[in-house]
Order: structure tokens, then sequence, then C-alpha cells
């Protein structure tokens, strides 16, 4: 298996040249001598100490997909994409709803700025397809004084006469876009005039036009002011056709174009002269950048300029990319920095290694990624579940441990991540990844199907998560599943509460310790030795040997500090030690459990056992197949910490002196109990315990 990161990268330059691109399918033959990749990006992102308070700032009614979906995954509170300030110095706040209404909020209270969907009746639909509907606003950077800005909203094409400016095979929907013109920009409700500005065919139902929006950075002197990005996907078609990698069409492609000129193809728009291919004999002059599946959400980075761009991937990587004009990404001949074999006969060998000549072909690949981690026996033609959400370099003066992280997320199951800014370099491998803990703003860690609620029927985890910004660059969280916005109003570092002073050393001696089974153990002046491997016993599913702290007193608040090795053989793929917290007795504790697999649900995570069978709570688990990176893998001594703060229920497990955890949990159960050390059906060992805590 190969990591994205080890894997060399070509990167094109901003104004690449043309000759660099082809107007058809740029086919680079799969070197099908070498192993399909099932593991793209091993490394799982990391969890970080830090986490983000969140203030619920506004909440929106129910609405309604037109027409009724068959897919139950549109039945959502409120299909809310994103919050943005009007650049008008009002401070009202706009969010879109893709069932069809424009809201503004003023101090936190929504209301209906204009019908986008009635406007449009019967064409307009929303039923079909999880980005149909009416899809993102932008507002014009001089709002305040001309009231423009634009709309993008999909129409039935079997419900209209309007023909479109560009279309695919079979044409399904059209993307269209809107320029409106309010009469009084101050005004709480639209009033005014619109006009069509471009409309899209698409041959499949997803994968249209996601957001549409202006560069922030832009100043008025700049060639960039005023003009209107669109993120255009493949229509779902990228597979079996060629539409992203042609530059006749503007399918698959981020565009670049002037609302307010007229020199396009009809006559509606301009094409700015500075596009990279413009001139170009068969190219479309709107063309920013290529090769795109579902460009899903782009922002700049205040400080830099620099444009980043979260890509949904089709069969494994989700991808965070640095966009430079005339850039191709390379779908969907890649996906991420892999060949993608659209021939291959199983379904699941889709992601082939780069071959020699890869730079020949002049790809850009991700600055940031990670994957889908299927669970074994996973159907390849179906949805794991797995969706980036693109999101924004934190430049705001609220939150200074944020500033310089680009905060993203997976917005199905609400996973808030980020990466450094300054480590997402074109060309030298992919930047860390990192979890963010989360708190709600009473300080209690939440995540965010907490705040969420019920996700949608037959899929209990889905948040729909998506980010926004205001004029100042603070941050917001939005979730469609309840249709609520959360401003983030602070950070603060996990489990980093105060667990008392009373402190317990010297505990290795053999009257110090209740083992399960005595003769298993040997305990030597400084070691506490499990000699022997346990076995399987009645009862609920539970480790199968450890032993109790039995010196000193039960704690309530607690840090776990010692020294841990694994005396079974590395080659043995399931080897694990244990460290119990909270023991009350033998069907009633927690226990940490460092493994060197977290590829099944018992293995390398955080565990209750509270008169059943062990029942997994870490946060690191991902539903699937994967939980948190091993924390053993080696015949080493390691250095291990476990915090219990059972007043809110935080659990943190460090390895190696690590500031920032491996695995976190939260779980109120058991408020007290002792510590101890074991394992499953391995062989071990414990030196220098310590700990600190308050007596129960």
């Amino acid at each position: 298996m190969h990591s994205i990161g080890s894997i060399r990268r070509s990167a094109l330059a901003a104004g690449l040249t043309a000759a660099a691109l082809v107007l058809s399918t740029l086919v680079a033959a799969p070197a099908r001598a070498a192993d399909p990749i099932d593991d793209p990006v091993i490394e799982m992102p990391t969890q970080s100490r830090l986490g983000l308070v969140l203030t619920e700032y506004a909440s929106f009614p129910q609405s309604v997909p037109t027409p009724a979906p068959t897919d139950q995954r549109l039945m959502r509170t409120a299909r809310i994409n994103t919050i943005m300030e009007l650049p008008d110095g009002s401070g009202r706040r706009a969010v879109p709803d893709l069932n069809g209404k424009l809201y503004l909020v003023e101090d936190g209270v929504p209301h209906v700025y204009l019908d986008v969907a009635a406007t449009f009746a019967p064409r307009f639909f929303s039923g079909r397809g999880l980005g149909q509907g009416f899809g993102y606003v932008a507002f014009h950077p001089e709002f305040g004084s001309n009231g423009r800005f634009y709309t993008i909203h999909t129409e039935q094409a079997s419900a209209t006469t309007e023909v479109p400016d560009y279309v695919q095979s079979s044409t399904l929907f059209h993307g269209v876009i809107t320029e409106w013109t309010a009469s009084d920009p101050a005004a709480d409700t639209f009033a005014g005039s619109r006009r069509e500005i471009l409309r899209i065919g698409f041959g499949g139902q997803i994968h249209g036009v996601q957001e549409i929006n202006f560069n922030p950075t832009a100043t008025r002197h700049d060639s960039d002011y005023g003009l209107l990005y669109l993120a255009v996907g493949d229509g779902g078609l990228g597979v079996r056709n060629s539409d992203p990698q042609n530059l006749a069409m503007p399918h698959g492609k981020l565009l670049r174009i002037d609302p307010r000129g007229t020199n396009s193809a009809n006559g509606q728009y301009g094409i700015p002269a500075t596009n990279p291919f413009v001139g170009r004999a068969g190219a479309l002059g709107e063309i920013y950048a290529v090769g795109f599946r579902d460009p899903h959400r782009f922002s700049w980075d205040r400080a830099t300029g620099r444009m980043y761009l979260g890509h949904i991937g089709e069969h494994a990587v989700e991808a965070i990319y640095e966009v430079r004009a005339g850039d191709n990404f390379g779908w969907s001949e890649r996906e991420g920095a892999y060949v993608f074999d659209k021939t291959a006969s199983n379904p699941c060998d889709k992601l082939l290694p780069l071959p020699a000549d890869d730079a020949s072909y002049g790809y850009t690949y991700p600055v940031a990624a990670y994957d889908h981690d299927p669970a074994p026996g996973w159907n390849c033609t179906s949805d794991v579940g797995v969706a980036v959400a693109g999101g924004f370099v934190y430049r705001g003066k609220e939150l200074p441990a944020l500033r310089g992280k680009y905060v993203f997320g997976d917005l199905v199951d609400g996973r808030v991540l980020y990466t450094e800014a300054n480590r997402m370099r074109r060309g030298a491998g992919l930047a860390p990844i990192h979890r963010l803990a989360l708190f709600d703003a009473a300080g209690n860690p939440v995540r965010m199907q907490d705040l969420s609620g019920p996700g949608a029927p037959g899929d209990p985890n889905r948040v729909d998560l998506r980010f926004g910004t205001d004029a100042a660059g603070e941050l917001y969280i939005l979730a469609k599943a309840n249709g609520k916005v959360w401003k983030v109003t602070g950070t603060r570092v996990f489990a980093a509460g105060d667990v008392g002073d009373t402190r317990l050393r010297r505990t290795a001696g053999a009257p110090n310790w209740a083992p399960v089974t005595p003769a298993k153990w040997r305990f030597t002046r400084d070691e506490v030795i499990l000699a022997e491997a346990g076995v399987s016993r009645p009862g609920p599913r539970r480790p199968f040997e450890y032993a109790v702290l039995t010196a000193g007193p039960a704690w309530s608040s607690v840090e776990v500090e010692a020294r841990v090795r694994l005396d079974t053989p590395v080659e043995v793929t399931n080897r694990d030690v244990i460290i119990v917290f909270g023991w009350r007795s033998d069907t009633e504790f927690y226990y940490a459990h460092l493994s060197t697999d977290h590829t099944i649900y018992p293995h390398n995570g955080i565990f209750k056992v509270n008169n059943a069978d062990r029942e997994r709570i870490d946060h690191q688990w991902n539903g699937r197949s994967r939980g948190a990176n091993p924390a053993i893998t080696d015949a080493d001594w390691h250095k291990v910490r476990v915090k219990h703060l059972p007043a809110t229920g935080e659990i943190a497990v460090y390895v190696d002196g690590r500031k920032d955890p491996l695995m976190t949990a939260k779980d109120t159960t058991f408020g007290s109990g002792r510590v101890g050390f074991g394992s499953f059906d391995n062989v071990g060992r414990l030196r220098h315990l310590t700990v600190t805590g308050t007596p129960a």
C-alpha cells in the first residue's frame, strides 16, 4: 500500500500553458502490473487537544423538497448551505436553503428575503440529488450601492422550454445563474429585477453547479475584483465521459466570469481577458481550472490570497486543493494522486499508482486529503458515507488559537478538522490533518451528532455539515439535520481540568495488586508483568486478564501515568495491553485498549464494560473500519497517560509524551473507581506507575 504523501507529485504553475492540456480526455495508461491501492491515505486524522466552543446563533424553519424526494437523505429540517455577511456594513447575514428560500439573519433571527423556489415555479426543483435546488448566493462586493447579487438554482429540463448555453447528453436538469438587482439594497425583503446570465445542462442529477462566489481578498484595483467564480461539477457522468478534461465544455471546471460584461457567447456576461484559456482554439475562455468531479466549496485565505477548494471523491480520496489559474486536477483520469482506472473489472480496484512519466501529464495533486476507509465487504458501487466539506483559513481576531488553520470537515458524519495553512504546500506531500474537539456553550464536550439531533431516515448519524464566515472572518458551523447555525465563540483544551493533587507512587509490589488469575502474573520491585496470556471468561465480553491496583484509594478524577511494553512478538497483529480506570467490579469499568491494530471494533480505543459486552466510546472510531492510529507497533517501552474527569465525562489517552491525545471520549457512567493493567490474550508489562487525582 502507498500513502499519498509518499508519492512524488507534480504541480502546474500558475498560468499553465495551453500546450499542457488537450481538448479531449488526457489518458495515462494505467499501471496494470501494479497492485490496486485500497488504503490511499494510511494515516487517520489525528485528534487535537484543541476544541471549539459552539454557541447556537440561529435556527431555521422546516422546509420541504420539491418534488417529494425518493432519497430520504434529502429530508432535513432545513437544507441550509452556508452563512455569509452582506458586504454593505449592515451586519446582516445571508443563508440559502436548498429548498428555495433565501434568509437574512439579524441578531440571530432569520426572515425570508427572497423565495427563489416560488419565483421559478413550477420549473424549480430540489427533490432529486443531494445538491439540487437553490444552491448558493453570492453578493457583489458593492452590493450596498448597486444592489446586485447572484444565485444558482436547478430546474427540471422537462419542465422548461429554455435552452441551455451548454449541455451534456440526455440533459435532465439545468443549473441557472441569475443576477438580481435590489431597488433598495437596505430593504428587509427583495424588490427589484432579475436576469439570467448563464444556463448549463447536466446529464445527471448530482454534481451540478456548487458554490458561486467573489474573491473577498480582491480590492477595487485588482484584476480579480468583481469577477464571479463558479464551481461546476461533472453532472455525475465524469467516470463515463471525458467532460472534465474537455476544454470545450464547462462541466468539471472552475469558471471565472465577469457578470457585467457582454463578450460571452450568449452576450449576458463577460470573459475576463486574464483567464488562462482565453484565445485557445476550441477552449472556453470562461475556464479557470479543470479536472473536477464535485468541486463542493472554495474559499480564499484572507492573509495570502491563496484559494483552497474541497473536492468530494468518487472512490476513496477526499481532497483539499490549492487552486491556481490553469490547473488540471485530473478527474476522471486521476483521483487524488492516483490513477483512476475506469476499466477495472473489479469495481473495488479503481486506484493505481502513478505512472513513471506522470509529470508529463501536468496534473496538480492535493495539499491535504483523507480517505473513505470502508467497512470490510463494502459494496464498492455504493455510497460509503464520506464527503469533504470545504472550509476557511481562520484569520479572525476572537480565536487566536485558530489563527492560520484551515478549518473544514466531513459533511456526512460532522467531524470538524483542520490543517495548518502554512503546511498546505503544492508538491510537498500532504499536510497533516487534525480533528478538533467540540464543546457546547456550557463547556460540555459534544459531537456534531449531539448538537444536530437525529440524522436522516436510514442514516442516523448524518449531520450535513457546512461552514461559513462573517465579515470579520469569524467562523460558523451549520447542520441541515436540524437547521441550526452555531458560531465558534471560543476555544478550549480537551480534558484540561485539574484532577487533584493526591499522588500514589511505588506501586509495583505484589501486595498492591489483585489479578484476575494470580498465577499468570509476576511482580518485581519495578515492574508489573502479565507473563501468560489470558483466556476468555464467562460473562460479558471484556478483557480476559487484568490486575487491579488495590493500594491507595479508589479515585474520582484521576490521571494514570506509566510506561508499558508489549511482550507479544511484533509479528502478531492483534497485540494489545489495556489500562483500566473507573473500576468498580469485574463487570463495571473503563479501559483504554492500546494495540498495534486499529481496523476492527475491539482494537485501539476507549471502552466501557457496564454489565454487558464492552462498548466502544471513543470519538476516533469511524463506525466502519478504523480507529485512532495504532498506539504501539514495536517492542519498546512507551509512556502512556490516561486522564479521566468524571464531572464532565472527558477521557483522554496520550502516548509517548505527545501534547495531543491519541484517543478521546465522553462518558459519565462511572464517577469513580480503581485503576489497573492487563490485556485480552497477550503478554506485556508496566513500570513507573504514578496515579494522581482526587480520592473518591
